[in-house]
């Protein structure tokens, strides 16, 4: 992802498939696509948890159903608590990270990031297991072979690796994260979420600059 040569201004949004909050700024990143039509955006995946086969301990599973709770409290977005009964939790995401990678080489990273969301949230499906991922990048029509191939690769992870570096870049340390490139220069508009009105009070006062 080479953004050094980028002339327009560029919306960064920094996020992981399996943050609640970032499933919760859903509607608020849509709402910055519809007031700023022409300003084109970037996913940078964020890569909350590294590869691991390590089943969920008790405490983090406790703190991230908490997380599902304060998100839906603040923001409405719906929750499936079943996937704690039917799945087998892992704190890893950079799988999905990875099969977001895939998917946007063939310009459906954002399809895939949205399938991965609403197969965790709603579906209680777990996307740090290989199967789901591919059985999603089937339905985009995504070769499961051949991304089942890819998605631990050498070369996949580098591809993640940039996007950690512009994270770095950007200071953006916690999920979502927003920021703008302007002249080859990344800087952080906020981290965290906000609402819609917020968000896009930033982003035009950065504009401006």
């Amino acid at each position: 992802m080479n953004l050094a040569m980028t002339e327009r201004p560029l919306l960064l949004y920094v996020a992981d498939p399996m943050c609640s909050w970032c499933w919760g700024f859903a509607p608020v990143l849509e709402s910055l696509r519809t007031a700023f039509p022409d300003l084109p955006h970037q996913l940078v995946l964020g890569g909350l948890a590294a590869d691991s086969d390590a089943p969920m301990e008790p405490s983090m599973s406790a703190f991230v159903q908490h997380a599902w709770r304060e998100v839906h409290e603040r923001t409405g977005a719906a929750f499936n608590f079943d996937f704690w009964q039917e799945c087998q939790p892992r704190r890893s995401t950079w799988p999905a990270c990875r099969a977001v990678i895939l998917a946007r080489r063939q310009e459906l990273g954002g399809a895939m990031f949205r399938a991965i969301q609403e197969a965790y949230y709603l579906h209680a499906r777990n996307p740090s297991d290989d199967s789901t991922l591919a059985d999603l990048a089937a339905q985009l029509g995504l070769a499961r072979g051949p991304f089942l191939d890819q998605l631990h690769a050498a070369a996949t992870q580098q591809e993640l690796d940039t996007d950690f570096e512009l994270r770095r870049r950007l200071g953006a340390n916690s999920f979502p994260s927003l920021g703008l490139l302007q002249n080859g220069q990344p800087s952080l508009l906020h981290s965290g979420w906000c609402d819609a009105a917020t968000a896009q009070a930033l982003v035009a006062g950065a504009l401006r600059e």
